[in-house]
């Protein structure tokens, strides 16, 4: 990819007090025309992130994987891209934590591409399976098994090591480019080379510019760091291009 692919991800935050928020992400997208950044924020916000900010990707958290029926309190993908979701976050660590399953996964991701909207795939490893330096393979065939039997364009996959999620240091290339690797050949074998790969844990602005650089990825899946739209606005410069980037203020 040559435009780099920013997502603040919420998690359950927000409510409608937060629509300046967004509104000032919005206006950080409108000044970094060569990023591509998107929102995903809670089921509850996404038609009035979407109505406040119409210029903005606005995405959600997660959905059922049935299109319909008997399921109180689920939300279907296709229910979401109604709102004005763009896309959407499948297989974050969270969720599988909560019990989803490969295949559960798997299954959402059909149902998402089957209402439209874009997936952002989430693998990691814990940090048992780093310590026993199994991490590559795992996340490989974690990948394999949450792959659906067939792969609709546009798809993201973020790599979030699930040992650095809310560390506030991310890891070092060296831990992060062999897994990166990984993921890649993946994808290559499935014909689907062309999809985005993201990182995301503990993204702070001071190590953007060496992920971006040093470990070949497309862009960054941000959490915490994407509620304060400072903070994200720094990250979203740092990912710019030097010479892209606004003068510094003095």
């Amino acid at each position: 990819m040559t435009r780099p692919l920013i997502v603040g991800n919420w998690k359950m935050h927000g409510d409608g007090g937060w629509l300046d928020r967004i509104a000032a992400i919005a206006g950080t997208a409108a000044a970094a025309p060569g990023i591509d950044i998107a929102l995903c924020v809670p089921a509850t916000l996404i038609h009035r992130a979407a109505a406040a900010a119409p210029a903005l990707t606005i995405g959600g958290q997660d959905c059922h994987r049935a299109a319909a029926g008997a399921h109180t309190g689920a939300v279907s993908a296709a229910m979401l891209r109604d709102a004005g979701a763009g896309l959407i976050i499948l297989g974050h660590s969270e969720s599988r934590a909560a019990g989803d399953g490969d295949a559960v996964v798997a299954a959402k991701v059909v149902a998402a591409q089957a209402a439209g909207l874009r997936v952002i795939l989430c693998v990691g490893e814990s940090a048992a399976v780093r310590k026993a330096g199994t991490a590559v393979g795992y996340v490989q065939a974690q990948l394999r098994a949450s792959l659906p039997g067939r792969i609709g364009d546009g798809l993201v996959v973020a790599y979030e090591p699930v040992w650095a999620i809310g560390r506030g240091i991310a890891p070092g290339a060296d831990a992060i480019t062999p897994v990166i690797a990984g993921v890649r050949d993946v994808l290559k074998a499935r014909d689907a080379a062309g999809s985005a790969v993201l990182y995301g844990g503990s993204v702070q602005a001071g190590v953007v510019r060496g992920l971006l650089d040093a470990v070949g990825i497309d862009g960054l899946l941000v959490g915490a760091a994407s509620l304060d739209p400072v903070t994200f606005g720094r990250i979203v410069i740092a990912a710019m291009p030097p010479a892209d980037r606004p003068p510094a203020r003095t």
